[in-house]
């Protein structure tokens, strides 16, 4: 369950992104500027510390690009060069905020995700103490999974920028793709996407074992 809060963001996400995408080596669009929130869609951290949220987000006419995000409420070790920046949320404080593919909680959520058909997070917003459920605004699903047992993740051994990002580890191989466009495709386990106005599954993400 992702349980959200009514609540302000100095900066914004997207304010965040604007001045971080163009820096991007797999962002080819020409500007950031008038950058807009496509759709979204949460994974759990069991031990209920991190934010996990992946962003679709457009600029203007451009592609739709896929940016997966942690928000942590202390700087995550050794990872400098993943930070995005850091925003002051009106109820939870200062949060840390991650391109998500240098992070730990999130490679073990999305490998949960390919390899055991782990669902997107359920989200619940926090009304004056009373939660209500918020409708996704996208749906996942994965084909090719085996609903097998989650595998190890071990440590990173390294992460490899580009479309897709690559993330290995000691056994399984990850690929989330950040350019979202229609007849991309590789092998192996794949999770895929569709949202209003994309009613045509896209790739995701792919995983396969080492």
């Amino acid at each position: 369950m992702a349980l959200l809060h009514r609540a302000e963001l100095h900066p914004s996400k997207l304010e965040l992104l604007t001045e971080w995408l163009p820096n991007q080596d797999w962002y080819q669009e020409p500007t950031a500027a008038d950058l807009a929130r496509v759709a979204a869609y949460r994974f759990d951290d069991p031990a209920g510390a991190v934010g996990i949220e992946t962003m679709l987000v457009r600029a203007g006419d451009g592609a739709v690009h896929q940016v997966p995000l942690t928000y942590r409420g202390a700087p995550l070790d050794g990872g400098d060069a993943w930070l995005i920046g850091t925003t002051d949320h009106s109820v939870l404080g200062r949060r840390w905020v991650y391109d998500a593919c240098g992070d730990p909680v999130y490679v073990e959520a999305l490998a949960s995700a390919l390899i055991a058909g782990t669902d997107q997070a359920e989200e619940f917003v926090d009304v004056d103490g009373r939660l209500e459920r918020r409708a996704p605004s996208m749906a996942i699903a994965v084909s090719g999974a085996q609903r097998v047992e989650e595998p190890a993740i071990g440590p990173h051994r390294r992460v490899v920028t580009g479309d897709p990002t690559l993330i290995v580890t000691d056994s399984v191989e990850l690929a989330v793709v950040r350019r979202l466009v229609e007849g991309a495709g590789r092998a192996g386990i794949t999770l895929t996407g569709t949202w209003d106005g994309q009613p045509t599954p896209l790739p995701l993400a792919y995983a396969s074992l080492r």
